[in-house]
């Protein structure tokens, strides 16, 4: 029974509609779609429950009798977001190869729709029932892996970081505000004429050993990157 008082209510722990009152002309599903859409168009800013109202050609009070603040309708798009992977794939089969393909799957719903990082950022942690299938599908693939418990909940926890990083540097490298963000060419040369001054050694030693940087392939960065920091992670003692 203490359980029960202390466990945070949310817009999930809730029927969708109260028992008594007209008919429920919409769905929770359907008004979270066009929060979705108007997010993708416009940005996290414009979503409103005024703006997505007019959207659905309704007042705003009676979107009210279905979501109970703004923060619920967020909570229910990022949750939307982590429905949108695909968590039919079976487990135990090679754990490393199975949660890279589920972290470029989380990069992928955060480069659809670049506003998620930063609505993730200002709401903390709120998993709604999508998010705990996503959780649950990661810890199944990684059963047969090395580490504890403690340290697979850090390594899915880094697979979504590096997911929302990744999403980032490529909305940065499509934006038009900053040319040369989406150019790699020019950022190494920029770099090498840097330390060819003189006063970095250590950049300059580095570079000059390195040789020149492999062609752009962000996909395989990630890979790459996934595949060197996750067994390490699973692989260390606890301090």
């Amino acid at each position: 029974m203490a359980d029960r008082e202390t466990r945070p209510t949310t817009v999930w722990s809730r029927p969708e509609r109260g028992a008594r009152g007209p008919a429920p002309e919409r769905s929770r599903t359907q008004i979270t779609a066009a929060a979705l859409a108007l997010a993708d168009a416009e940005g996290l800013a414009a979503v409103s429950m005024r703006a997505l109202a007019q959207r659905l050609g309704t007042g705003p009070a009676s979107l009210y009798r279905y979501v109970g603040s703004r923060d619920e309708l967020l909570d229910l798009m990022a949750d939307a977001v982590a429905g949108e992977l695909d968590l039919s794939g079976a487990t135990g089969g090679n754990w490393l190869d199975d949660l890279v393909g589920l972290a470029l799957q989380s990069r992928d719903a955060h480069v659809r729709h670049p506003w998620l990082a930063d609505l993730n950022d200002r709401r903390g942690e709120v998993l709604g029932p999508h998010a705990i299938d996503y959780l649950d599908h990661a810890l199944g693939i990684l059963a047969p892996a090395p580490g504890t418990a403690g340290q697979k909940l850090e390594a899915i926890g880094l697979l979504g970081g590096l997911a929302v990083l990744f999403a980032r540097r490529e909305a940065a490298a499509t934006s038009t505000g900053d040319p040369s963000t989406g150019d790699p060419a020019a950022r190494a040369a920029h770099l090498a004429a840097v330390a060819a001054e003189g006063r970095h050694p250590h950049l300059l030693a580095a570079l000059t050993a390195a040789g020149a940087p492999p062609p752009a392939d962000r996909d395989a960065l990630f890979v790459r990157l996934l595949r060197q920091l996750l067994p390490a992670m699973l692989g260390r003692r606890e301090p």
